[in-house]
């Protein structure tokens, strides 16, 4: 790993729990400062995706023999599909010296933090799961199975990310904009103070 760059970012929560809409507006409004991270997955791309840039889209093949040579920091199977993210994708954002934007599920959480990343962890919680439920639905993407096969996922991340000393902070997305001003804040206070502390750390 190379380890230039400030402290990465992990934004975790269920499917339609908001935190792609906070991370897009995060890097709309800081495009200098802050890099994501692309993540492979061997599902098919939906429409409006674009390899490379929503997602590295890859075979189960491909990305089975890449995690046998130690190519990824994490790896998570989710309705049926792979989904992981290269060293590769971290390390290009960290030399920029963006904060690098890591977009994982909860297996992907655990398996971070036993990495040398030592990322701030954001988890963005649903206001309720029929909130979610009434989301997921409008998306129309999926079938009714594989839809149940998310709620019940999702019930089972909500209480992962409720345990105490999982996540640094839990944002309640029941408001767009509240939401959001609460991620900027956490952001500010704990990078600016990472990287203070780094520079007192090198110049000793």
């Amino acid at each position: 790993m190379v380890q230039k760059g400030p402290r990465p970012l992990v934004l975790c929560g269920p499917s339609g729990s908001g935190k792609s809409t906070l991370l897009k507006r995060l890097l709309k409004e800081f495009p200098d400062k802050f890099g994501f991270s692309v993540s492979h997955t061997t599902r098919s791309p939906r429409p409006g995706e674009k390899d490379g840039v929503h997602y590295h889209f890859t075979t189960k093949d491909d990305m089975v023999a890449a995690i046998q040579r130690g190519e990824f920091l994490e790896t998570a199977n989710f309705s049926g599909n792979m989904y992981g993210t290269s060293k590769h994708a971290v390390d290009e954002v960290r030399r920029t010296g963006k904060i690098c934007i890591l977009d994982i599920e909860i297996e992907g959480v655990k398996q971070v933090k036993t990495t040398d990343l030592d990322p701030l962890l954001v988890f963005v919680m649903p206001p309720s799961i029929e909130e979610l439920e009434r989301r997921l639905r409008a998306r129309n993407t999926e079938h009714e199975e594989a839809l149940k096969k998310r709620l019940e996922t999702a019930k089972r991340e909500i209480e992962y990310g409720k345990e105490p000393e999982n996540f640094h902070i839990i944002i309640l997305n029941d408001n767009l904009d509240k939401a959001y001003t609460e991620l900027r804040e956490f952001i500010a206070q704990n990078v600016e103070d990472k990287e203070e502390g780094t520079e007192s750390n090198d110049s000793k």
